[in-house]
């Protein structure tokens, strides 16, 4: 009896969205469509549905290193994504974490949800620049968390320059500005400082965009653990998840969800 060899690993550090649409449901469904085996460090427990966020619950740090350690020490991973980390204590513990592991890490650096709940204390900003960001080989902030982390305010595709210089001094070895909130098309810009993508994508007229910034991190993962460069697992990671959004559906009576199933087709037996 023969087994298959296993698949890329990659692991989610982030939040527990109840809807399925965001947080560790949303990062372990994109694994799957995009043939990586996906894991999941629990962070928070959140109230969560198509109209907002409830409520929400931290992890105590030993829960959340526990399942850290027991993970990694033991299967290992070729990526780490991480999402919402809620306080400063955790954003410090995982970014002492990922600091320690010998694979590439997507930082999504979690302020806000899409209905503008909160979801990191302002007590933990400055954890996230001087701790975090410098462990990230790629962060993918969008403007509002530009704002939050920088004081720059993209008001135009010209100032994406300027807002990934700010974030790129806090450290990390890529950023990505995700200039979706922007008027026309979705345009991002990707760089390290001396090399540069403008990456554009046609905007499509569905308000179903719940779960695009971790499903956009989780995908950039993905291609890491497959051994792309960080250029080309973006570039892959932006189709993928423009492909969500154009596949967005109505869920409940608010913003329904990016569709992290749309390549996969839906003929189910």
């Amino acid at each position: 009896m023969s087994t298959s060899a296993a698949p890329p690993r990659v692991l989610t550090v982030a939040g527990s969205d109840s809807g399925g649409g965001a947080g560790v449901q949303a990062d372990l469904k994109t694994m799957l469509a995009l043939g990586v085996h996906g894991m999941s460090v629990l962070t928070a427990v959140t109230a969560q549905n198509s109209l907002g966020v409830q409520g929400a619950w931290e992890l105590p740090v030993e829960a959340v290193r526990a399942q850290y350690r027991s993970v990694v020490d033991d299967i290992g991973v070729q990526a780490v994504k991480t999402g919402m980390l809620a306080s400063a204590e955790l954003v410090e513990a995982v970014a002492e974490l990922i600091s320690g592991t010998d694979a590439p890490a997507v930082v999504d650096p979690v302020g806000v949800s899409k209905h503008g709940d909160p979801l990191l204390a302002a007590s933990a900003l400055d954890s996230v620049r001087t701790k975090l960001l410098p462990a990230a080989t790629v962060a993918t902030p969008n403007l509002d968390e530009v704002a939050q982390l920088t004081g720059v305010r993209v008001q135009s595709e010209d100032d994406l320059r300027r807002a990934a210089a700010a974030v790129l001094e806090f450290g990390p070895r890529w950023v990505l500005i995700k200039g979706g909130h922007l008027a026309d098309d979705a345009v991002d810009l990707l760089t390290d400082g001396t090399e540069e993508h403008v990456l554009r994508a046609p905007r499509h007229d569905n308000r179903h965009t719940h779960g695009t910034g971790c499903t956009l991190a989780s995908a950039i993962a993905c291609g890491l653990a497959r051994g792309r460069s960080v250029p080309e697992a973006v570039v892959a990671a932006k189709q993928y998840v423009t492909g969500a959004i154009a596949a967005g559906f109505a869920l409940g009576a608010g913003i329904g969800p990016v569709d992290h199933g749309w390549a996969l087709g839906r003929d189910v037996p």
